[in-house]
């Protein structure tokens, strides 16, 4: 969850859904690929420059994207120039890239996002690279960041002119509760329904923050009076999970882009089902549990719900409850220091999960930090599992 602007969900990228084998990408893209990687590695540690030449040729070509991007450009700092850097390195990896993109594409609509803005970033891309690159800015090197830059910009266009729905949601709030200090529910009510899924997460544009997006998940499924609850603990040096979990109050008006995200449960054909939460984590794959007890049965699913101390485990008796009428649901708590809890593991939520082996037979969401995400699914497939059983959505903190 981050306080964002255009092309900034950029930490993780998806992982694979399905088991059937990735498609290979043609030789010609590979070669492409490594190109790219190649010289984002020459490049990253002067990504503070090349990030500042690059707003500057953007504003100069296409000066209405200035509106895009909050008042503060110090907010938004380099997230832009590292989020195009790790897509464009991912066209090799058509089936996890394009579904990402399309949603991607849909998203940026908000924003007034129009053809000519795709050419103008593509230009100050390449130009603020090449500024910075020097003798290693060889005409290969461009004619790849400038194809795999195409393709990108293609899959989104193409994606946003498809799309039916508003490019954007107003809500209104009409509950804010502080959970503790730094944690907050809010629950809004669209003026017309946002048709998401549950697990989904999107964008979130608060008056108080005009033009910073934060990603959020609703914590609950779909209901019939539109209404959707968030989560939000306020986050260090975060300006919109800060002004939220402080300032919100009931009336104000947000703003939410389009559902983004595949993380979900397939009841039907899932064997078994495991989730990791850490933290507000917990908000999407609540929601999916919170659709999943419209029925009476359900695959075997075990929650691990973690965080560094039982005060982090703010939803706990509520799931607790939701499990004591499902008899499929099993809640797992996991603190990492603090009084022991009945049924309560010890240690972090890697190694709380991985004490149980690779959970073969199981679909494993994974949600948290973006640190949490890492850790758990790296020991994980040390444990054993594999990587097309593990789901997990790319965004960061803010």
């Amino acid at each position: 969850m981050n306080d964002d602007s255009p092309m900034t969900a950029d930490s993780i990228s998806p992982l694979p859904r399905t088991t059937a084998a990735p498609r290979q990408a043609p030789a010609a893209v590979v070669a492409m690929v490594q190109l790219i990687r190649d010289t984002w590695a020459k490049s990253e540690p002067y990504a503070p420059e090349i990030s500042q030449f690059f707003y500057g040729m953007l504003f100069t070509l296409a000066p209405a994207t200035r509106d895009f991007f909050p008042i503060n450009m110090e907010v938004q700092g380099g997230r832009i120039i590292r989020a195009l850097a790790r897509v464009v390195q991912m066209v090799d990896r058509p089936d996890d890239l394009l579904p990402f993109l399309r949603q991607l594409g849909r998203d940026h609509r908000k924003f007034g996002v129009a053809p000519k803005h795709y050419e103008a970033v593509g230009t100050a891309l390449l130009a603020a690279l090449k500024n910075h690159l020097g003798p290693d800015w060889t005409p290969e090197v461009e004619r790849a960041w400038a194809e795999a830059f195409t393709i990108v910009a293609r899959a989104m266009q193409e994606a946003a002119a498809a799309d039916e729905n508003p490019a954007s949601w107003s809500a209104t709030v009409v509950e804010h509760r502080r959970l503790t200090w730094d944690l907050a529910l809010v629950r809004v009510i669209p003026d017309q329904p946002v048709p998401y899924s549950p697990g989904q997460y999107m964008s979130v544009e608060v008056p108080q923050r005009p033009r910073l997006w934060r990603y959020l998940s609703p914590a609950n499924a779909p209901r019939e009076d539109g209404g959707i609850e968030f989560h939000v603990r306020a986050v260090d040096g975060g300006w919109v999970s800060r002004a939220i979990v402080s300032h919100t109050q009931a009336g104000d008006v947000w703003r939410l882009g389009p559902p983004l995200g595949r993380m979900t449960v397939n009841r039907e054909q899932s064997r078994g089902v495991l989730m990791v939460a850490g933290g507000t984590g917990v908000a999407p794959l609540r929601a999916i549990l919170d659709h999943l007890a419209l029925w009476g049965e359900n695959p075997k699913t075990r929650l691990f719900y973690g965080g560094p101390t039982r005060e982090d485990l703010y939803d706990l008796e509520e799931l607790r409850a939701l499990a004591a009428t499902n008899p499929w649901l099993t809640i797992t708590p996991v603190v990492e220091r603090g009084d022991h809890l009945p049924g309560c593991e010890h240690g972090t939520l890697a190694e709380a999960v991985t004490r149980y082996g690779a959970w073969p037979d199981h679909d494993i969401l994974v949600s948290g930090s973006p640190a949490m995400i890492r850790a758990t699914v790296s020991r994980m497939l040390v444990a054993g599992s594999a990587l097309d059983q593990i789901q997990y959505d790319p965004f960061t903190v803010d």
